[in-house]
């Protein structure tokens, strides 16, 4: 059984060009390369369900109003820039519309009962022999 997350279109995010931080030399000061990704999970069209497990992440990417915000900045392509934000944005919503599985609960078997037991009586007689010697005087 394969599961098919919902994908996020570039249609409801919104893109800001920011300069970007840290070594680059000139290019940093210059050009806006570094994009922020801002995507309203209310407003969006995902399902409710996915919304809701969106928005009680505790992420510090989402703000108190709903928005998911992601800095991208490892290009110096503003292109590249918004491939990387829409592919993190798109990882986030599949983590989170993962199913649940829910653990069966079962029990052990009669054989691997005894393994466990016969090994555990092999290791306190190992041990047992670990003691003084009795009967010589």
């Amino acid at each position: 059984m394969f599961f098919k997350p919902p994908v996020v279109s570039e249609s409801e995010v919104e893109f800001v060009a920011i300069r970007a931080q840290g070594a680059g030399g000139q290019n940093v000061n210059k050009v806006s390369s570094a994009v922020h990704l801002r995507f309203d999970v209310r407003a969006s069209s995902l399902p409710p369900e996915i919304q809701a497990q969106l928005l009680a992440l505790n992420d510090r990417r989402l703000n108190k109003d709903g928005v998911i915000v992601i800095k991208a900045q490892t290009s110096r392509s503003q292109d590249q820039n918004r491939t990387d934000a829409m592919e993190r944005l798109n990882a986030l919503v599949a983590a989170v519309s993962k199913p649940i599985v829910v653990r069966k609960p079962t029990r052990p078997s009669l054989g691997a009962k005894r393994r466990r037991l016969e090994s555990k009586t092999l290791r306190g007689q190992v041990k047992a022999l670990r003691g003084p010697v009795k009967g010589i005087t």
